[in-house]
């Protein structure tokens, strides 16, 4: 797993590349998010356009950093869940808990307007 970080205003955006797994893949992007939430920021897109394969721990990390975003006040939204990702979210009924977007620019927009969102 791979992760790149940018930001756009005030939205930071995470592009994972590599498999989604339990082990490295969910560690990092504990690591990676929790040190987002501790520099102060609070709206996080995570880009799932790069992972072709998510599994149970994966998708329990995504949990979890929503989880731990919304107690700082803010929200974790997913753009681009396509493939056996989406799938594996819908037969778990994730793609209900999550804000997801197709279009990078729809994603930004959601996050303003209405404070952080749902996610």
């Amino acid at each position: 797993m791979n992760i790149q970080k940018r930001r756009n205003g005030d939205v930071t955006i995470l592009d994972l590349q590599g498999k989604l797994t339990v082990g490295d893949g969910a560690e990092l992007l504990r690591d990676t998010v929790t040190s987002i939430v501790f520099q102060g920021d609070r709206k996080i897109l995570l880009n799932l356009a790069g992972v072709p394969y998510m599994d149970s721990g994966g998708l329990g990390e995504l949990v979890r950093c929503s989880m731990a975003t919304r107690k700082a006040e803010g929200a974790v939204k997913l753009l681009n869940v396509g493939g056996k990702t989406a799938d594996l979210m819908a037969m778990t009924k994730l793609l209900n808990v999550f804000d997801t977007f197709d279009n990078e620019a729809a994603a930004l927009a959601s996050f303003t307007g209405s404070g952080t969102g749902s996610a």
